[in-house]
């Protein structure tokens, strides 16, 4: 009865906080509830339901995908401690305060990627009927964790959207992020696989086609399989994506029989991109409610950038979504994100957080992890106690409490959408140091400049271009490493510069002390106050090593009254600049 109790209020809950802006849906080229044009601003729970890799830290181990991870940790420390460990992340990984968190900062939306596996099992452990066909086993687990976090959603006014990004077989041959096997059927080559994806979309959408905060339906994520000769292995330049289509319309269907009220949001072969062949395929007119989706990595982020999607737009007449994009800069996603809200596109970010400094929420790895990962790497596995207190570490360090918050990533996706304003990183004041770190928040050429400030490799033809060589405290082009657990920048370069903003009590002539070193040659900077040079060089001594630091003092700097913005621009490099200070 206690059950039934939570079930009905978990309904009443979905159906009330949604009555005031309905059901997302199409219209025409728009997405739209019943308060007119939406524009999904959102970001992917990652590696909450389908560990990849590089999330994990443990490719350099040779241990790739959600299955190899699962199966590393049975065979070190036991399948009950496993689940255990499962139970442990899956609770910490993604709570309710993430998702409150998301919402104060702008967000409206989430994308969950989903893994089969938590929903069913893989048809390899299912059993074979009479007349050949395979049951159906279904795991509580999977709905369970949805329900909670549709419920969040709905509490949040957010809308979520359901992303098979692990279905059964593997979608891809990308395997990190498929979970695909290469010693077992992938999706393209197993009827039984797209019977049970098939299954398993009729049981979610049977189970959520009254939910107005579910958005819609990500059938399969990056699908990237290679159908012809002329493809790559993983479909880039496929010329006949039919199976893909097929798929997508048999999927389609069999939502429709038990949902008509939600969005099916289709994804092109190469990782998303390539849609190829969907013009003479009856998939284009097979639904009223269906949405284009694209990802969008690594290339520039010009006028034309969009033109292919746009003409897509129009031809088919149906709605663009940008359902992943991320692990880059914050001048790179300010500039992405501005694109797509100009053209009226909606738009996922890729994910809400791990351990590097590109995301929202930053996990800080403990040393324990880090440790076992080393282990692995060495062939010298820890024992299955150490494996087990390293992992239970690990799923402890993502929750919200135990993450670092990015303010700068936060302000370049939300803070940014149609302008390219600045702000202070911190409140700074006179008469006390100011760490270089803590410049302005805002574009590369508006709150910095930087001559490397994102990578725009796809487009550019070169190696992954690295935009923090330190990769620490922040997510922009400054270079900023760590000293005595503070940040510093090094690596600077001639030209660059960043801008502080704080408030200056009392108008007067100040004494400005810098704290840099400089290891074999000295240091020269600029002073710019509100647009005007002040001082025309500071020369830093040389000190002979990079972590012997030395004090700068320029007398009578004049200082205005009220908001200033200081620049030091780099006039000669090679130094590390710790802080700085106006004393009066």
């Amino acid at each position: 009865m206690i059950k039934k109790l939570q079930l009905l209020s978990f309904c009443l809950l979905l159906s009330v906080s949604a009555f005031s802006q309905g059901f997302l849906r199409t219209d025409g080229t728009k997405i739209i509830n019943d308060d007119g044009e939406y524009i999904l601003r959102g970001i992917g729970t990652g590696n909450w339901l389908i560990q990849e890799g590089y999330m994990m830290q443990s490719t350099s181990a040779g241990v790739n995908t959600h299955t190899q991870f699962h199966d590393k940790l049975v065979e070190t420390m036991g399948q009950e401690n496993t689940d255990k460990f499962y139970d442990t992340w899956i609770e910490n990984h993604f709570r309710k305060t993430d998702l409150d968190s998301m919402k104060a900062w702008g967000f409206n939306s989430v994308r969950v990627a989903l893994h089969y596996k938590w929903f069913t099992l893989p048809i390899e452990e299912e059993d074979t009927l009479a007349n050949g066909e395979l049951t159906t086993t279904w795991i509580n687990k999977g709905f369970e964790v949805t329900d909670s976090l549709l419920s969040w959603c709905a509490q949040n006014e957010m809308y979520l959207i359901l992303d098979m990004h692990g279905a059964p077989g593997g979608q891809g041959r990308d395997a990190n992020i498929s979970d695909y096997d290469t010693e077992l059927p992938s999706l393209w080559e197993s009827e039984d696989n797209k019977k049970k994806l098939e299954n398993l979309w009729i049981k979610l959408a049977d189970r959520y086609k009254d939910s107005p905060w579910i958005a819609g339906y990500d059938l399969f994520n990056e699908p990237n399989w290679g159908f012809t000769e002329k493809s790559s292995p993983n479909g880039c330049g496929c010329d006949n994506n039919d199976p893909i289509w097929e798929l997508h319309e048999r999927l389609i269907n069999a939502v429709r029989t038990v949902d008509k009220n939600h969005i099916v949001f289709i994804s092109g072969n190469c990782w998303g991109n390539n849609y190829e062949s969907l013009s003479k395929h009856s998939l284009k007119d097979a639904d009223d409610n269906m949405v284009i989706t694209f990802h969008k990595y690594w290339n520039n982020n010009n006028s034309d950038v969009l033109n292919g999607w746009l003409k897509m737009r129009e031809e088919y007449g149906l709605p663009l979504w940008m359902s992943e994009s991320g692990e880059n800069s914050n001048t790179w996603f300010s500039d992405s994100i501005m694109l797509y809200e100009k053209n009226k596109i909606g738009w996922s970010w890729w994910p809400v957080k791990k351990s590097r400094t590109n995301n929202i929420l930053k996990v800080v790895t403990p040393a324990s992890y880090s440790a076992l990962i080393t282990s692995w790497e060495n062939k010298a596995p820890l024992s299955k106690e150490e494996t087990f207190a390293a992992v239970i570490d690990y799923a402890e360090s993502h929750k919200t409490e135990n993450c670092v918050i990015a303010p700068d990533v936060i302000y370049a996706m939300t803070g940014q959408l149609d302008n390219y304003t600045t702000k202070p990183f911190k409140v700074h004041t006179t008469n006390a140091p100011i760490l270089f770190a803590d410049y302005d928040l805002g574009r590369d050429g508006y709150a910095y400049y930087d001559k490397i400030s994102a990578d725009y490799h796809i487009d550019n033809g070169g190696d992954w271009m690295i935009w923090n060589n330190g990769k620490f405290y922040r997510n922009d082009g400054v270079d900023i490493t760590e000293f005595n657990k503070q940040p510093i920048i090094s690596w600077i370069e001639e030209e660059e510069w960043m801008q502080y903003t704080f408030n200056v009590a009392k108008k007067g002539k100040y004494t400005l002390e810098i704290q840099a070193s400089a290891k074999e040659n000295e240091g020269i900077l600029q002073l710019i106050v509100n647009d005007k040079i002040v001082v025309e060089n500071i020369t830093l001594a040389k000190t002979g090593n990079s972590e012997k630091y030395t004090t700068t003092s320029i007398k009578k700097v004049a200082l205005p009254s009220g908001e200033v913005k200081v620049k030091f621009k780099i006039i000669k490099g090679n130094v590390n600049l710790l802080d700085f200070k106006f004393n009066k």
